[in-house]
C-alpha cells in the first residue's frame, strides 16, 4: 500500500437518486476502517460546501443513522449543480479548494454524482497535479439516465427502472376499467439518453405495459406518432405510451413545450410539459379520453421500490473508491464491469480515467431500438432486467420509512 495519511472529503453532486446514500455509506463506512483516513468530512451541497467551508465531521454521527443511509433515499449531504470554470480562465474556485484541502489536511475526495460531476471531479484532479499537492481524487458514479461513459450502468438506475416499470404495470390496470378506452401518455425522465423511457419495455414483456415506446437516440415525427397511436386505439381500444422528456425532431429541437424557459447550472434545458402537450394533440386528433402522466421526481426517489442489486452496487463503488485510493489509485472513477457466473448476472468494479468519462454520454445502442423507432427489442429487456433484481428489507417504524437522520455537526 502506498500510505498517505490525511482527512477525506465526501460529497454528492447532481440529481438525487434512491440509492445515491448506498454510495456514500460505501465511502463512509470504508474510510472510517482505513488507517491512513484520520478524518471523515461531508461537504454541504457538494462542491459548494468546500467552497463555503460548510463541512460535517461524519465521524462524530451515530452509526445506527450512518447505517441507514443505505436504504435513504435523495442525497443526504445536500447537493448542488454549479459549474467550475475552466482553471486556466478563472481559477478562483480552485485556489479556495486548494486552501480548504490544506486548512483540514484533506488528502483524499471522494465526488458522488453524475456527467457533469465527474467533469468537477477531473477539473479538480488535473488542477491538484498542476499545483504538486497530493491528494488522491476518486469519481463515485451516480445517475438514474444511465448515461455515463465506459460503465455498464450506473447506480440508480436498475431503482429508477423497476419504479417505472412497476408504475407502468400499474396504471395498464388502471386504465383498462371502463368500457369508454383511453389513451395513456406517461413522460419519463432522459435529456438525451432513453434508459430510463425503455425500461418501461420491462413492463410490456411480462404483459402490461406500453404499446408505444419513444426514445431520443430516434428522431421524432409527430405524424407518424399519430398514426401510430391511432392504429393501436382502434385495434385495443386503449393505447399506453411511454416517451422521454428529451424526444425531439429531426432539426434537434426538443418536442417539449417547456424547453426554452429555463437551464440549470450547467446550461442544460429543463424540461417538462411533454405528457399535457402530447395528451392535448392526441385528444385533438382522436377525440379519445386521453390522460398525460409525468412521473417527475418520484421515479428518482422512490426507494420503497428499489432494486436490492441496486443498492448493493451503489455500496460497493463507495467502499472501491476509498480501497483504490487508499491503495494509491486516484484521478479514476468507479465503474461497473458486468459478467456471467454459475449461469447468473454478477457485477464487478473497474477503473475509468475521469478525463475520459467527463462529459461524455452513452447512449442506448441504435440495434436496441426496433426499426420504427417506436419500441425496444429484447437485447434492451436482457440488459435492463437483471438490474431491478431483489427487495431490500427497508427499515421502518410504524409501517412508514425510517431514514437517516444526521446531525451534521460542522467541522472545526
Amino acid at each position: 500500500m502506498n500510505e498517505l495519511k490525511g482527512a477525506c472529503i465526501f460529497g454528492q453532486s447532481g440529481g438525487p437518486t434512491s440509492v445515491i446514500n448506498a454510495s456514500a455509506y460505501g465511502v463512509i463506512d470504508t474510510a472510517l476502517k482505513t488507517p491512513c483516513i484520520t478524518r471523515i468530512l461531508g461537504a454541504e451541497h457538494g462542491i459548494k460546501g468546500i467552497l463555503s467551508d460548510r463541512l460535517f465531521d461524519l465521524g462524530r454521527e451515530d452509526p445506527t443513522e450512518l447505517r441507514l443511509l443505505k436504504y435513504t433515499p435523495s442525497s443526504a449531504l445536500g447537493s448542488c449543480r454549479y459549474k467550475i470554470a475552466d482553471p486556466d480562465a478563472d481559477s478562483t474556485d480552485y485556489q479556495r479548494i486548494l486552501d480548504i484541502f490544506k486548512k483540514y489536511d484533506v488528502r483524499y475526495f471522494f465526488y458522488n454524482g453524475g456527467n457533469d460531476s465527474m467533469d468537477t471531479c477531473n477539473k479538480i484532479s488535473k488542477y491538484m497535479q498542476k499545483v504538486g499537492y497530493e491528494c488522491r481524487i476518486m469519481g463515485v458514479p451516480k445517475t438514474i439516465d444511465n448515461d455515463l461513459y465506459g460503465t455498464d450502468h450506473c447506480p440508480g438506475y436498475g431503482s429508477a427502472a423497476k419504479y417505472i416499470a412497476t408504475t407502468c404495470m400499474e396504471v395498464y390496470q388502471d386504465a383498462r376499467v371502463y368500457d369508454t378506452g383511453m389513451i395513456c401518455i406517461i413522460e419519463i425522465m432522459g435529456r438525451h439518453a432513453g434508459w430510463l423511457a425503455g425500461a418501461s419495455a420491462l413492463a410490456s414483456a411480462y404483459g402490461a405495459g406500453p404499446d408505444l415506446i419513444y426514445l431520443p437516440e430516434t428522431d421524432f415525427d409527430m405524424d407518424r406518432f399519430l398514426a401510430d397511436v391511432e392504429r393501436v386505439y382502434r385495434e385495443k381500444r386503449t393505447c399506453m405510451v411511454a416517451v422521454s422528456e428529451g424526444i425531439h425532431y429531426a432539426d434537434g429541437t426538443f418536442v417539449s413545450e417547456a424547453k426554452t424557459e429555463a437551464t440549470d447550472g450547467f446550461g442544460h434545458a429543463q424540461l417538462g410539459g411533454l405528457a399535457p402537450l402530447l395528451a392535448s394533440i392526441v385528444k385533438q386528433k382522436t377525440g379519445a379520453k386521453v390522460r398525460g402522466i409525468e412521473l417527475s421526481l418520484l421515479q428518482r426517489c422512490g426507494a420503497h421500490l428499489a432494486s436490492e442489486t441496486d443498492i448493493e452496487e451503489a455500496f460497493m463503488a463507495g467502499k472501491a473508491a476509498v480501497e483504490n485510493a487508499a491503495n494509491g489509485i486516484t484521478d479514476r472513477m468507479i465503474g461497473f464491469e458486468r459478467g456471467v457466473r454459475d449461469g447468473k448476472y454478477f457485477c464487478k468494479t473497474r477503473l475509468f480515467e475521469l478525463s475520459a468519462v467527463a462529459n461524455a454520454e452513452k447512449k442506448v445502442p441504435r440495434e436496441w431500438i426496433n426499426a420504427q423507432g417506436n419500441g425496444v427489442e429484447k437485447a434492451f429487456i436482457d440488459y435492463a432486467l437483471p438490474l431491478i433484481q431483489g427487495e431490500p428489507k427497508l427499515p421502518k417504524l410504524d409501517s412508514l420509512p425510517r431514514f437517516a437522520k444526521l446531525s451534521k455537526i460542522l467541522a472545526k
